[in-house]
């Protein structure tokens, strides 16, 4: 298993699913307080990407950075690498999508997850990548 700069894995054999930055963001909220046993998921995943968009936010409360920190030191994180990178520029192309949602796509697309988002309406246009609502799933 290899290491990232951070000290945590890249690669694991068993993931099956990535986590979007909306579902890390909403499990914040009492509200749904249910989508935080995604991230002890042994089959879990994040991307680098989600952490730099969730923890890039300037506005983050001192809580909030804290339960964020605990969130990203629990659940696997996908460094992107190469081919990674290659893919998301075909599915930018392709899909016209962000550049981050791109980088996501293409992580799911090239390790072979789903992709937990409440964005349903730009992800599941890209072909092969299968996506679920945690939202919806109770």
């Amino acid at each position: 298993m290899g290491k990232a700069t951070t000290g945590r894995p890249t690669v694991i054999l068993s993931m099956e699913f990535l986590i979007d930055s909306n579902i890390v963001i909403y499990s914040y909220s009492e509200e749904y307080i249910y989508l935080r046993k995604l991230f002890i998921d042994a089959t879990a995943a994040l991307s680098e990407i989600t952490r730099v968009e969730v923890m890039g936010f300037a506005g983050l409360s001192k809580d909030e950075e804290k339960y964020l920190i605990e969130v990203f030191s629990y659940t696997k994180i996908i460094v992107p690498n190469q081919e990674i990178f290659d893919k998301a520029i075909d599915v930018r192309k392709k899909y016209n999508l962000k550049l981050g949602d791109s980088i996501i796509a293409a992580t799911a697309l090239t390790h072979g997850l789903k992709l937990y988002t409440r964005n349903l309406k730009d992800f599941e246009r890209v072909e092969l990548l299968e996506c679920v609502n945690p939202l919806n799933e109770r």
